[in-house]
C-alpha cells in the first residue's frame, strides 16, 4: 500500500490532514506578505483539492469545509478565546463521538426509507435482529417498522448515542458496547450501515459466528467479491446489500480479506 492510502484509510484522518493542509497554504503565503483573502482563497482550494480522496460526498463536504469554516471562527474574534474555551467546546464532541469510535464509519443516520420493501426479500421474518453500531436508533425505527414483531437489539460504542437510541420507542433493547466484540451467533439478521474498508471483517464474522442460513445486510457498501443474494434499490436512495450465510463456504478467503482491512476496522 502507497503512503497515501495508508494516510486516507481511517477517518477522520483524511479530513483532519485536507484541514491541517489549508492552514499550511494559507499562512505560507500569509507569512510571505500575500494576504488581502488570496491566503484563504488558496488554502480552501488546497483543502477542498485533498478532500476529493475520500470516498462519498459526505465525507468529501466534511473535509472540505473544515477550513473555512475554522478560518471563519479565527478571523471572526475566536482567536481571543483561552485554550481552555477550545476545550470545552470538543467535550461535547469527544462526548458523542469518542476517540475510539475515530476508527469506525462516522454517524450518518439509515434513511426512513432505505429498508422498505426489506420483508418481502428476506422470509420467514427472523425472530432475532441487530443493529450493529446503531448510532441513534434510525435504523432500528426502520427495522421494527420492517418486523414489527421481531426481537431488535442494538448496540453502539457512543454511551450517549446508545441511549438517545433506547429512548427512541422501537421497543429495541440497546446496549452501549463494541459491536465487534460482541458474538453475533444469536442473531438471524445483522444490518450494518458502515464504510467500505469494514465489509471484509463483517462478512468474516457473519461467516464465523452466525449460523446457517442467517442474513446480513449492508446499506450502500458492498462486500467485496461477494454476490449478495439480493440489492434492494429505493428509487435514488442507497442500495441495500443483502448476504445469507452458507455451510460450506470457504473462510480462509474472507479471513484473508479481514486481515487485510484490520487498519480500516469502523462504525456506522
Amino acid at each position: 500500500m502507497t503512503l497515501l492510502p495508508r494516510l486516507t484509510a481511517t477517518w477522520p484522518l483524511p479530513a483532519l490532514l485536507a484541514w491541517g493542509l489549508g492552514w499550511a497554504v494559507a499562512l505560507s503565503l500569509r507569512g510571505s506578505g500575500i494576504a488581502g483573502g488570496v491566503d484563504l482563497v488558496a488554502g480552501s482550494a488546497a483543502s477542498a483539492a485533498f478532500a476529493l480522496v475520500n470516498r462519498g460526498g459526505w465525507r468529501r463536504g466534511i473535509a472540505a469545509l473544515g477550513f473555512p469554516l475554522s478560518a471563519a471562527l479565527f478571523l471572526g474574534g475566536a482567536s481571543d478565546w483561552p485554550a481552555w474555551a477550545w476545550l470545552l467546546a470538543l467535550a461535547p464532541l469527544l462526548a458523542l463521538y469518542p476517540l475510539r469510535a475515530w476508527r469506525d464509519a462516522p454517524f450518518f443516520p439509515t434513511p426512513a426509507d432505505a429498508l422498505d420493501g426489506l420483508a418481502s426479500i428476506v422470509t420467514p421474518a427472523p425472530a432475532a435482529v441487530l443493529d450493529a453500531g446503531c448510532g441513534l436508533g434510525h435504523g432500528l425505527a426502520a427495522l421494527r417498522r420492517a418486523w414489527p414483531e421481531a426481537r431488535l437489539h442494538g448496540i453502539e460504542w457512543s454511551a450517549p448515542m446508545a441511549w438517545i437510541a433506547a429512548l427512541r420507542g422501537t421497543g429495541a433493547r440497546v446496549r452501549r458496547g463494541d459491536m465487534w466484540a460482541g458474538s453475533w451467533s444469536a442473531f438471524d439478521f445483522v444490518y450494518l450501515f458502515q464504510r467500505p474498508e469494514t465489509m471484509p471483517r463483517a462478512w468474516a464474522k457473519a461467516q464465523q459466528e452466525m449460523k446457517p442460513g442467517a442474513w446480513l445486510a449492508s446499506l450502500e457498501f458492498a462486500v467485496p467479491g461477494i454476490e449478495p443474494v439480493a440489492t434492494l434499490r429505493q428509487g435514488g436512495a442507497r442500495p441495500l446489500h443483502l448476504y445469507r450465510v452458507r455451510p460450506g463456504v470457504a473462510k480462509d478467503r474472507t479471513t484473508r480479506a479481514s486481515n487485510a482491512s484490520t487498519s480500516g476496522v469502523a462504525r456506522r
